[in-house]
């Protein structure tokens, strides 16, 4: 068995490619195109491909982390899409819930909505709460509304209707309707995009579903059909913002559960790779070339939202509890009209990329940054691939030097403390303002420029553990490898809790039940493989927020007392306190199938006759560390020459392939039988 993963950053395309006959991984780290992602990963595939004497046609599984859709919403470069709704709801784009997203800011913009008003059209018909019809769909008023959209020139037609996840017929007719009279047009039913209560919700959800439509779907599309013309016979899959893994076929349909497709990859590898070493619960720290990545993981378990905002847009889509920054290392420094110090969001990507990457960039980016400070090797990334000019870098450094009135030195260590302040405010929400200690975790540091970061920010925060993967760079098409299949299926039940309820709603869990099985035999998945989790969401009665529960393990179907005590129990822990005799409500019945897969069997790293790693060093160079107050002479050591054993003092740089490891003057790093770079910090 060969698998192969694919993850398309902003600035680098990685692949990682596991043999299991001959126990090797192999990885391969090339710059991206923005332009035509595509053409990277075919580049990259048909490279690593040969380099590993391993024919297309050997490739028995094929898996993509994909930016298309996040790039598609956060450029608002999606298609030209219209919007069929209730009649009365047209503006509910706009009104949404009223929330201003800066609460004493009078002048926050709201994003533009993804359908101007002059693309939505009202049609009569109406159900009541209970599916009941109140109003017949008129079909006459679903003609006129696609013969003026036909002049429109649209691309994507979302449908959403009240109470459409009660009864879908409205929909499912007027569907039908736009597929007759406006061929080619992408269509997006609520009904099978979002199937919950909270008109408002759905509709941004079938919206963006539908925006992103033409696109990704070409997309997806396109990279099945050129991976089946290299002679790849297996169809590939594309990773969704829940970890898991769905057909091109699937994610061409619903884009909208791609939007976080690349982060989550990285999540699930480090995921696994830390339950191997023995540690269940880290922070996933994802540093790449144009952001920061920031997860929480529970004994194993990747945090999971139901709901969450990408560019202002609500989407309701299981997705890992990703927070985000732009702060990569192509994030642009520069001065704002107070003449303060600010980094990124702006990324100077891999084109041109940062200056001293000598493509014609001029602007000071983190790298640059890095490179002036000595962090960074001076003279190439890529093992030699990719050649990096130090005067470059020194010169934009020092045109933002100029206007801070600073010495290019400081200029650069204001930029490394500024992006790492960016960094350490998304830690804290996924960790402190979730009621969480980031003290008791493990810090998991990856992507480009994780590891040169990780060891600052762990002092920073407290943090005593930090774990560097062996390819820390292409962690996230690793994790693609590991990845299971998976299918999120809900339907919204309104129902107090009691036993009566919970046999009806037995009934519900059925009907889900039956929906991914059939999914998973079309997946090929296989009995022992297949795993089904059960999940409900709850509230008390009168509350407007719920949370979810899943169902207690061993406890009956019908067991109202050990489904409310497991309710009680998740509130507390949310919110610090329950209320034991207040009325509890059920609102929604939620299945996850999973079809798991074996993920790669990583060979033992060879242990050392000893803890000196001298064998490893490389050489030194003056690098400049802030608790030393200048530039010290650092041994640089090379990854792959230490063995398990090999124990490293700071300061230290460990240089590999695909990213570079930072460690400060009084931490200590042991490499283990994993091949993993085990820091510790000595933080509080």
């Amino acid at each position: 068995m060969i698998t192969l993963g694919i993850d398309v950053g902003g600035t680098f395309t990685d692949l990682a490619l596991w043999d299991a006959r001959r126990q090797v991984l192999a990885v391969f780290k090339l710059p991206s195109v923005p332009e035509d992602p595509a053409r990277g990963i075919l580049d990259g595939l048909t490279t690593l491909t040969a380099r590993e004497a391993v024919r297309p046609a050997e490739l028995t599984f094929v898996a993509h982390g994909t930016t298309v859709a996040t790039n598609a919403l956060l450029e608002h470069k999606g298609a030209r899409t219209a919007l069929v709704t209730t009649r009365g709801f047209r503006d509910l784009l706009e009104i949404a819930r009223q929330k201003r997203p800066h609460l004493y800011d009078l002048q926050a913009d709201k994003p533009e909505p993804l359908v101007p008003r002059h693309r939505r059209r009202e049609v009569r018909e109406r159900l009541a709460w209970d599916g009941t019809v109140i109003d017949k769909l008129s079909l006459e008023d679903v003609g006129d509304a696609l013969e003026s959209l036909a002049r429109e020139d649209v691309e994507a037609v979302a449908v959403c209707f009240l109470y459409s996840f009660v009864d879908a017929t409205h929909e499912r007719l007027a569907g039908a309707e736009i597929r007759e009279r406006l061929p080619g047009c992408f269509v997006s039913l609520s009904a099978e995009v979002s199937p919950e209560f909270r008109e408002y919700e759905r509709l941004s959800t079938t919206v963006a579903n539908a925006y992103l439509g033409p696109l990704v779907s070409r997309y997806v599309q396109r990279f099945g059909h050129e991976v089946e013309r290299l002679g790849i016979r297996q169809p590939p899959y594309i990773n969704q913002s829940n970890g898991g893994i769905i057909s091109v076929a699937a994610a061409a349909q619903a884009p909208v559960r791609t939007l976080l497709s690349g982060p989550s990859a990285g999540v699930m590898g480090a995921a696994w790779l830390s339950r191997a070493a023995g540690i269940e619960s880290i922070i996933t720290f994802d540093m790449g070339g144009t952001s920061t990545d920031v997860a929480r993981v529970e004994h194993g378990r990747p945090a999971i939202t139901p709901q969450r905002t990408i560019a202002g847009h609500t989407v309701r889509v299981p997705s890992l509890e990703i927070e985000t920054v732009g702060a990569g290392g192509g994030s642009i420094a520069w001065v704002d009209p107070g003449g303060a110090l600010r980094v990124g969001p702006t990324s100077a990507g891999a084109h041109p990329g940062p200056a001293c990457y000598g493509r014609g960039g001029t602007a000071a980016t983190v790298t640059d940054a890095n490179v002036v400070l000595g962090r960074l090797s001076s003279t190439q990334l890529l093992d030699g691939r990719m050649l990096l000019q130090r005067e470059p870098a020194e010169q934009a450094i020092a045109e933002l030097g100029k206007d801070l009135g600073v010495s290019p030195v400081d200029a650069a260590r204001g930029v490394l403390s500024v992006v790492q302040n960016n960094m350490l405010g998304a830690i804290r929400v996924v960790s402190v303002r979730k009621g969480y200690d980031p003290r008791a975790y493990t810090l998991v540091a990856f992507g480009g420029a994780g590891p040169l970061h990780a060891a600052t920010l762990a002092r920073d925060l407290g943090v005593r553990r930090v774990l560097v993967p062996p390819a820390p760079g292409i962690l996230c098409a690793l994790g693609l490898l590991a990845a299971p299949l998976r299918l999120d299926l809900v339907r919204t039940r309104v129902t107090p809790l009691d036993g009566a309820a919970l046999a009806g709603l037995a009934q519900g869990f059925e009907e889900l039940e039956r929906q991914a099985s059939a999914w998973l035999d079309r997946e090929g998945v296989a009995p022992g493989q297949r795993r089904l989790l059960r999940a409900f969401d709850m509230r008390y009665v009168g509350q407007n927020f719920e949370l979810t529960v899943e169902a207690p393990d061993g406890a009956s179907p019908t067991d109202a007392g050990a489904l409310r005590g497991a309710f009680l129990r998740e509130h507390e822990r949310v919110y610090g306190y329950a209320a034991a005799d207040e009325a509890v409500q059920i609102v929604a019945c939620r299945l996850t199938a999973f079809g798991d897969r074996e993920p790669p069997a990583l060979a033992a790293l060879a242990r050392a006759a000893g803890a000196d790693p001298g064998e490893a060093q490389t050489g030194e160079r003056a690098v400049y560390f802030e608790d030393a107050g200048g530039f010290v002479a650092t041994p640089i050591y090379r990854r792959e020459r230490l063995r398990a054993g090999h124990r490293l003092c700071g300061p230290a740089i460990v240089e590999q392939m695909d990213s570079t490891t930072v460690l400060l003057g009084g931490q200590e790093a042991a490499v283990d039988e994993r091949a993993n770079l085990v820091v510790v910090t000595g933080g509080a």
